[in-house]
């Protein structure tokens, strides 16, 4: 089993590469849970099973609020594992998904991140691939939504924004004493030889791995701005294929952790 978590500043390209990781990936195994831990839920447009998927597990945690009547006997937590096992993961063609959803009140994700993080560990031991994309930011980290997670990789853009959220997640994992195997890097939308050098410098400095440069592309560009599914990028772009190159080497990662 290899759980990836792919995590970064907001409107990096986030969702992209955990869609396109899923999508590549899931040619490979028939045993894949793609989760969605960004409460704004972009993964299943972008994967293109958005019609699929009927209940988040905020949905889950709101039927709780008005069915505890209908326990019975059952304690809550039963009640809650049996409701996500039944209605909040979707079983798509190739691979299962669970979306976390919006929180059950106002600037609060922790009832709906607890329940992430306590499914998310029973589920583990079901599949061979879990890949996650987490919330844009830190708080997952500090909340250790995926502390189980054995490779984190970052998404950057050319911005400076973006390279300090990739520093703070290195050295968070590090304060934290969370146990990922590695943390990767991937920079997304590079327009120019000077900023590739200047990703590749950061990288060698901090000691992270990269693990892909993609370049900017105004076709990939447009169907993440339509909200197409990954699907419809050209195979033969850029993009796709060093994307399926680094699924390939997370495949090879996982054969060689068996």
């Amino acid at each position: 089993m290899t759980v990836i978590a792919v995590a970064g500043k907001g409107g990096t390209g986030k969702t992209l590469v955990s869609a396109l990781l899923i999508n590549f990936i899931s040619e490979n195994t028939s045993s894949l849970l793609a989760v969605d831990a960004d409460p704004d839920s972009n993964l299943p447009e972008a994967l293109g099973v958005a019609d699929e998927v009927k209940k988040t597990l905020g949905d889950v945690r709101e039927l709780f609020q008005v069915s505890r009547d209908e326990m019975g006997t059952m304690n809550k937590e039963q009640w809650l594992e049996g409701k996500i096992y039944a209605e909040a993961i979707c079983e798509c063609p190739k691979y299962d998904l669970i979306v976390m959803g919006r929180p059950e009140g106002e600037g609060c994700y922790c009832f709906a991140n607890s329940l992430l993080r306590g499914i998310l560990k029973k589920l583990m031991r079901h599949y061979e691939y879990i890949i996650i994309d987490t919330e844009a930011g830190l708080e997952h980290f500090s909340r250790k939504t995926i502390d189980n997670a054995d490779y984190i990789i970052i998404v950057t853009d050319m911005s400076r924004k973006g390279l300090a959220t990739a520093k703070r997640i290195k050295e968070l994992a590090k304060e934290l004493k969370l146990n990922f195997r590695k943390i990767y890097l991937i920079a997304n939308r590079i327009t120019s030889k000077e900023a590739e050098d200047t990703i590749r410098r950061f990288a060698d400095e901090e000691g992270i791995e990269l693990l892909a440069v993609l370049p900017y592309d105004e076709s990939v560009a447009e169907v993440d701005l339509r909200g197409d599914p990954v699907t419809a990028i050209d195979k033969d772009s850029e993009v796709c294929r060093r994307m399926k190159e680094v699924s390939n080497f997370i495949l090879g990662l996982s054969v060689k952790a068996r």
